[in-house]
């Protein structure tokens, strides 16, 4: 589908976008287009309709927009929502306009109802109540870009589909301990206290279970998303670690062993939520990166890239 064609990849220049756009490059044969939030900022529809001008894209993988970690989206829930809001309705209007022969959106695991209908979670459970609390801005305006899609699939048949993914990590996340997601607070937090011969605090006591996908692989089911499959599409590893897993990997990697203190009165999140991948998997896609690796050369790459790594 994709060879030979061109392909706009939004928010290329992030975790996920970056991965992908190489991905794309060298075995797609296509031509990729990955601005920069500072090249073309989404917000703005008519910069927006100027770049699908420009480059006319055959497909879109929508990968952009305005996110923390769990903190960081509880302190932020009205510009949270406002600015995803514009990013995605701004980019869906050029899909439509522009005749873009499919889009693939990237979703989130927080757009589930809380508490869970049931687990594991299946495609068809999103709407039965409202998201997670600390995360309500954030997930109501992709749950808003999920109708976007369905309207205009009704109203035009536009062809898209929605990958809800897991907690993604790997190289080129954004490194903030306060607002950040877990596996890169955590390593932030490992490489300082190393480097500080101080202790690592924790949020938390270790307990809550999460899917965790590499971003390599993440970038690889969204190719296989966007060859096979249609509507949503649970994008996650279908294995649950505990927050306790990931810390053990990065003691043991970093020499830090009994260095550990968690901080129980911080947020913990969710206590446990697994997914249903048999969407994704039925499309003849499975992890390839074992965590524990993928873990330590997430590290590694922060630890050789700190001072110009992303806040």
């Amino acid at each position: 589908m994709l060879e030979g064609s061109r392909v706009l990849v939004t928010g290329g220049k992030g975790l996920v976008g970056t991965a992908l756009a190489r991905q794309l490059r060298e075995s797609a044969a296509c031509e990729v287009f990955d601005p920069s939030s500072a090249e073309l900022d989404l917000c703005d529809r008519g910069a927006t309709e100027r770049y699908f001008q420009a480059t006319r894209p055959d497909f879109v993988f929508h990968l952009a927009g305005y996110v923390h970690g769990i903190m960081g989206n509880m302190l932020n829930q009205a510009e949270a929502y406002l600015r995803n809001t514009l990013i995605n309705t701004n980019v869906v209007e050029q899909c439509v306009n522009h005749g873009v022969s499919k889009v693939v959106a990237m979703g989130t695991i927080a757009m589930y109802p809380e508490p869970s209908p049931r687990l594991p979670l299946r495609e068809e459970d999103l709407w039965q109540g409202p998201p997670y609390f600390a995360e309500y801005g954030y997930a109501n305006a992709k749950r808003g870009m999920v109708a976007h899609l369905e309207a205009c699939r009704q109203s035009y048949n536009t062809r898209y589909a929605v990958a809800i993914s897991t907690n993604l990590f790997g190289p080129n996340d954004r490194f903030n301990t306060a607002t950040g997601h877990v596996v890169p607070s955590l390593v932030r937090k490992f490489f300082e206290a190393k480097a500080r011969d101080e202790h690592v605090y924790v949020w938390g006591d270790g307990t809550q279970e999460r899917d965790f996908l590499y971003v390599e692989d993440a970038a690889l089911g969204l190719r296989v998303i966007m060859e096979q499959l249609t509507g949503l599409v649970n994008l996650a590893s279908g294995v649950n670690r505990t927050i306790r897993d990931v810390v053990s990997v990065l003691e043991e990697h970093v020499g830090m062993r009994g260095q550990v203190q968690w901080d129980i009165s911080k947020p913990r999140g969710q206590e446990r939520r697994t997914f249903d991948v048999s969407v994704l998997t039925s499309a003849g896609f499975s992890a390839q990166y074992d965590f524990d690796a993928a873990l330590r050369t997430t590290y590694d790459w922060y630890a050789a890239n700190a001072a110009d790594a992303r806040d």
